[in-house]
């Protein structure tokens, strides 16, 4: 059976150069689902990485009980010396703890592609913030200046936002503000805000003494634990501490569900039609063989080699229309850089997209599917092909 499989299936792959026309067919409507089904799948993993690469393990954050972002949070001045004050803390070489309170606003601000508001977060900042997220440098321009209207602006929010460059004045809240400079933070979430004053913000915003969290960076690797518990049982704190990765691994869910969700209902109703295209394709593909299986079943070939090899030149064509759609994927949408809204935060968040080998992979597998789908109707039907009747066709 192994020698007539393949001998039955060399045939139907020399001939698939005579039959160019309905084979592209299948081909490119696979093609064009794996495209589509990428595309969409990369903005879930473009925001993906993006978190991932805000998280640092050796930094700790804290919200007020109950709290799962930053907007919900709210803590006092008390509350954040408190905090500053407890155990499992880095210090710096004066023994001054490496702790940021942190105020986070959001302001209204047009996107430079459509020139629509959007909502970008600015965080007011200690100077403490920038030995506790290290990552951050300035990359143009100069940092800002305590105690002044002074902003600095993200990367990423510089090349997705309206008049986010150097020298630039703006106004939010009570106060106009004036840009000095950009700052890159390893691709991180940070790089689509803008940081000023923490003392500046909150009366500009009417917060008085008050923060929305507590970054804080910890001794060593075990120290988590230590913190957590004094936090915790702290009769005058109400609060919860988790590590960096594990807040901003979930600040996305929402959205990656919605996004992935989206993706999946896309995939599968250009699935059905690209089955169906490779349906009729290897309908015609059969047809135009008919006398030709007809002469090997007279010669004592079994159906399973026909079946087989029917299947086999579906599923070549849905790997090629695979590769084509995923090159064509990657070449147009990897490292494409966009905004979109975080749903838990309620402001835009800037990213890349990104076409992962692991993504390529499984629309590969999707198309592998769908091939295999599009050629089973006419691999049985050649199989069942009665020998008598085709050849009459001789």
């Amino acid at each position: 059976m192994l020698s007539q499989t393949i001998a039955v299936t060399a045939v139907n792959l020399r001939s698939i150069r005579a039959r160019m026309g309905s084979s592209s067919v299948a081909v490119i409507g696979i093609a064009g689902v794996v495209l589509v089904f990428v595309a969409v799948l990369s903005i879930a993993e473009g925001v993906n990485a993006t978190m991932k690469a805000s998280g640092d393990p050796s930094v700790v954050l804290v919200l007020r009980a109950g709290s799962d972002t930053e907007m919900t949070s709210g803590l006092g001045g008390d509350q954040a010396r408190i905090i500053q004050d407890a155990p499992g803390i880095a210090r710096d070489s004066s023994g001054a703890p490496l702790t940021s309170p942190e105020l986070f606003v959001v302001v209204d601000h047009p996107l430079k592609r459509s020139g629509s508001p959007a909502n970008v977060p600015l965080r007011g900042v200690t100077p403490e913030a920038f030995k506790v997220h290290s990552h951050m440098k300035i990359v143009e321009g100069r940092n800002l200046e305590f105690g002044k209207n002074e902003i600095i602006a993200g990367r990423a929010a510089a090349r997705q936002f309206v008049d986010l460059s150097v020298g630039r004045v703006l106004k939010w809240g009570e106060s106009t503000w004036t840009l000095v400079g950009i700052f890159d933070d390893g691709g991180s979430v940070a790089e689509s805000e803008l940081w000023c004053d923490v003392k500046v913000l909150q009366p500009a915003y009417r917060r008085g003494n008050s923060y929305q969290s507590v970054y804080a960076r910890l001794a060593d690797s075990s120290s988590f634990q230590q913190l957590k518990d004094a936090l915790t049982s702290n009769p005058q704190l109400t609060v919860t501490a988790m590590r960096a990765p594990d807040y901003y691994g979930s600040q996305t869910e929402t959205l990656q569900n919605i996004i992935r969700t989206i993706g999946g209902i896309i995939a599968i109703l250009m699935g059905v039609g690209a089955v169906f295209g490779a349906v009729i394709t290897m309908y015609t593909a059969v047809a135009s063989r008919t006398r030709e299986i007809a002469t090997l079943r007279a010669l004592g070939f079994g159906s399973i080699p026909v079946v087989i090899s029917v299947l086999v030149e579906a599923s070549l064509l849905a790997i090629v229309g695979g590769l084509v759609g995923g090159a064509i994927a990657w070449l147009a949408f990897n490292g494409y850089e966009t905004a979109t809204m975080n749903f838990q935060s309620f402001s835009q968040i800037a990213f890349k997209f990104a076409v992962t080998a692991k993504l390529l992979l499984t629309a590969l597998f999707y198309a592998l599917v769908m091939g295999i789908l599009g050629g089973m109707l006419p691999a049985i039907r050649a199989a069942r092909l009665p020998v008598v009747t085709a050849l009459r066709e001789l």
